[in-house]
């Protein structure tokens, strides 16, 4: 229990402070790409400098630590004086007087190999959840998660332009933002801005009333999910609300706490994606302990023992328990998912 806490703890205070270092790189779009030339560079700073605040901060407060994260240390390391220059400035918003060798040490922590089965745990990272998102100076999320025997056992979702009001745009970023913090059987909790003292405010998601018209939560791209079987299974569904899209986990806090009921990430006809453990790790322990059930499109729990991939689970499915039901009759329907070769 007293290493359970002190999890938490700790996770608590490494997104918060790389929640910071995300919103000082985004202020700073414009200039971040005048000088690199190139539209994606304020992402590839901030992933740099969130993972290694979220490392430091991991390391200093528990010690040792197995992390599997999304960045890797050696493009930094090869890295341009101004890629250092730029990272560092950010980093120090929440790292004062790091150095470079410190932020590449801090990043390389995130280099630890998943154990399948492992008795002792790790904990998986995406230092921001949504690139897409936050380039336009929208949705992201910093996801981090502690997982044991295949699940996440602790989830800390750092959403910083998310709004804790459902009618504020979701394209518009909130000056507060919110963070989610869900433990196994403890529920979920959500915090206004970066004071995560205290409970928070304990969010337990209701079922939609029959015949209550269901809003579908989804990703803006269409890249990795099919957007077109999402209208077919919302159709046999009912009635319908406009669907909300958005970017990153935020979606699974969006379902969590009730802005809205369903969401759905299906895979394309022929594609072979396989879905990355950071993507969903945070954001599955969030619905969860919100009360809704997470799974693939065959109803399975989402399997995170099987290395960096979620190798044995297709697309996801997240909504409170009986539309679930629902939404899985729908999915059989269609008729278009085949489990894969064992």
């Amino acid at each position: 229990m007293a290493d359970m806490i002190k999890r938490v703890e700790a996770a608590k205070e490494a997104v918060v402070l790389a929640n910071r270092v995300c919103r000082h790189v985004q202020k700073r779009l414009d200039n971040v790409r005048a000088i690199f030339k190139d539209d994606k560079s304020p992402v590839t700073v901030a992933d740099f400098a969130s993972q290694a605040v979220v490392a430091h901060v991991l390391s200093q407060r528990l010690g040792r630590v197995a992390l599997v994260a999304e960045e890797d240390a050696d493009a930094i390391r090869t890295g341009s004086p101004e890629l250092h220059s730029a990272v560092l400035d950010a980093v120090h918003v929440s790292w004062p007087g790091a150095s470079i060798d410190d932020v590449i040490a801090a990043i390389s922590l995130g280099g630890a190999e998943p154990v399948r089965d492992s008795i002792h745990g790790f904990w998986t990272l995406d230092p921001i959840d949504g690139t897409k998102g936050f380039l336009r100076g929208e949705q992201y999320a910093v996801s981090l998660a502690w997982i044991e025997h295949g699940s996440p056992i602790i989830g800390v979702l750092g959403c910083p332009n998310l709004s804790k009001d459902f009618g504020h745009a979701l394209d518009e970023p909130d000056t507060h933002g919110t963070i989610y913090i869900a433990e196994a059987g403890q529920g979920l909790y959500e915090y206004t801005g970066d004071d995560v003292r205290g409970a928070g405010m304990k969010i337990t998601r209701l079922e939609p009333a029959e015949g209550e018209p269901v809003r579908l939560c989804e990703s803006v791209e269409s890249g990795h999910t099919s957007h077109d079987d999402s209208e077919r299974i919302i159709e046999r569904l009912g009635e319908a609300d406009d669907p909300v899209r958005l970017d990153s986990q935020a979606k699974y806090a969006v379902v969590g706490r009730g802005q809205a009921d369903l969401y759905l990430r299906l895979p394309k006809p022929g594609g072979k994606y396989v879905e990355r453990i950071w993507d969903h790790a945070a954001g599955s322990i969030v619905a969860r302990e919100a009360g809704c059930a997470v799974t693939d499109v065959f109803g399975n729990a989402l399997d995170f023992s099987h290395g960096r991939g979620l190798e044995k689970n297709q697309g996801i499915v997240v909504a409170p328990p009986r539309l679930h039901g629902k939404v899985m009759a729908a999915i059989a329907d269609l008729g278009r998912f085949r489990p894969s070769p064992s």
